[in-house]
Formats: C-alpha cells, structure tokens, sequence
C-alpha cells in the first residue's frame, strides 16, 4: 500500500470496514489543520472514543501512520502530540479538491491520453505512475494506454509531477473516434459495475443516517461527529475511484449522482454540530 492509499483509505479491506487509521486521517484533515496540523495524543485519544475505538488501537494506528511518513511526532508547550508532515498535507489538499469540488465532464472537455514507458528496471516507479493513474480516475484502453476525461488535464499533470513521475508520460487530447456507442467503449476502460456496487453500499449505509437525523430533528453534537467522521470516510474512497464520466455515457440506472447527493446533504446537516463537538474534545 502507497503513503496515498494509507492516507485515502481508497484501497484495502471491504468497503464498508472503516480502519481506525483511515478514521485518524480523516480527524486529522477536518480538524487539526485549523490547530497548526497538530494534535495532542490525548486529543486523538478523546476523539477516537467518541467513535469507539479503544486508546490500544488508536496509538498503534497513530504509529504505523508515523512509519508511513503522514504524521511527526511533536511537542507542543511541553504536551505530546502528532502533526501532519508535508506529504499529508499535501496528500489532503488533493484531497479537499476531489472529495468536496469534484466536477462532472462535460462533452466540451473531450478525452485526455496518456501514453507511458517505463524501463523493467524501474518497475517501482512503472508500479507508482499505475496506481496514481488509477487514483486520478483513468481507465485503461491498453496496457501503457490509459484514458480520462480532459477536465483533469490540470490535476494529473500537477500530481504527476510532484511524485517525479510526469517524466514517463505523454500527453494527448482530442475527442472519441470509437466505431459504435462510445458508452460501449467506456464500460470497457472502467469497471462501472464494480464502482456502482460500492455507490450502492454507501447508500446502503448512509440513507439510515438521513433518516435518523431528518426525522429526528437533528443530531446531538455527539452524534453529529460520530456520524460524520464516518460519512466523511466512507465517501472519501469513492472520488478517487470515479472519473466523472458525463451522465449520457453511464448506464441508465447510475446510482453516483445520488450518492454524491446524498454525501452533500448529510454534510450541510452534520459538519456543524460535528465541529462543535470536536472542539470541545480538542480543548476541553
């Protein structure tokens, strides 16, 4: 697993088995950014407890996140605690970007091509550019070839520059020249079925929560947080799976816009209270 999986949770175990170090991750973007990127341990502690994650497994997941190299161990006024290193931060700015900002595409925007090579002695780097590619929501049309839609012209250059990895690609743009239903083509360079079942199980497992909070009349601050660290990092792993594709070329039944819809209204409903809560936990 890559620092960026470790960070994203966007690959491992099954979907809805939320790890106590994806959950750290997702405190650690929503709330310790606003206190210099650092926590106190016993602030991680308090807040791992209103999920229900015991102190054990909290440090031993703030320890391998330390090996990982997303969180330094730091003194702050003689208190011991964690901030995030440059390389989390960075990882939770794209992030930030994918998860709350991400646009559909459009016809207009056309398709971006990448073609790499990569030398059989630097298998690690051929190993990183797949995995980043992936993680950017690029198919594959064939093996060196992959494809997405050109709104993310930008990002992928940027990330892929960043990781020293822009060097063993090229890039193209253009349209779909593709003889038949160019639908038929998409299904082909993605994995839409795959990606709709996991649209169905966070569906399965966030629409109780809106139930609950739009039926009760709210969540106690409490609740709000547990809630919403969850729905937070149960959504995160899907934006990073998602190229965007236009809502022509998806199946009829595609069920992503209305997960996205869904995501949005629990956290118009919940990051309030939920960062009042957190507060409190943070500087009791």
């Amino acid at each position: 697993m890559t620092v960026v999986e470790e960070a994203t949770g966007s690959v491992g175990g099954p979907t809805g088995a939320l790890q106590p170090r994806q959950l750290i991750v997702t405190l650690y973007g929503l709330y310790a950014r606003e206190h210099g990127s650092w926590l106190s341990v016993a602030a991680v502690v308090r807040l791992m407890a209103a999920l229900g994650v015991e102190e054990p497994a909290v440090r031993s997941s703030i320890s391998r996140l330390k090996r990982r190299g997303l969180l330094d161990a730091r003194r702050v006024d003689g208190v011991a605690g964690y901030a995030l290193t440059d390389v989390a931060q960075e990882i939770l700015a794209d992030g930030d970007a994918r998860i709350f900002g991400r646009r559909r595409a459009q016809e207009a925007d056309g398709w971006l091509l990448v073609v790499f090579s990569v030398p059989e002695s630097e298998r690690d780097q051929r190993h990183q550019l797949r995995s980043q590619l992936t993680r950017l929501g690029f198919g594959t049309v064939a093996p060196g070839v992959w494809v997405a839609p050109g709104h993310l012209a930008d990002e992928a250059g940027e990330v892929l520059e960043r990781r020293g990895l822009a060097g063993y690609v090229e890039f193209f743009r253009g349209a779909s020249l593709a003889l038949g239903e160019v639908r038929d083509t998409v299904a082909r360079w993605w994995d839409l079925d795959q990606l709709h079942a996991r649209y169905a199980e966070f569906l399965d497992r966030q629409e109780p929560v809106r139930e609950r909070v739009t039926t009760g009349g709210g969540s106690p601050p409490e609740q709000a947080f547990a809630d919403y660290v969850r729905l937070l990092t149960d959504w995160r792993r899907l934006p990073y799976s998602d190229p965007g594709l236009s809502l022509d070329l998806l199946p009829a039944d595609w069920n992503g816009a209305r997960a996205a819809d869904l995501f949005a209204d629990l956290r118009e409903r919940l990051d309030g209270p939920a960062h009042e809560h957190a507060r409190r936990l943070i500087d009791p």
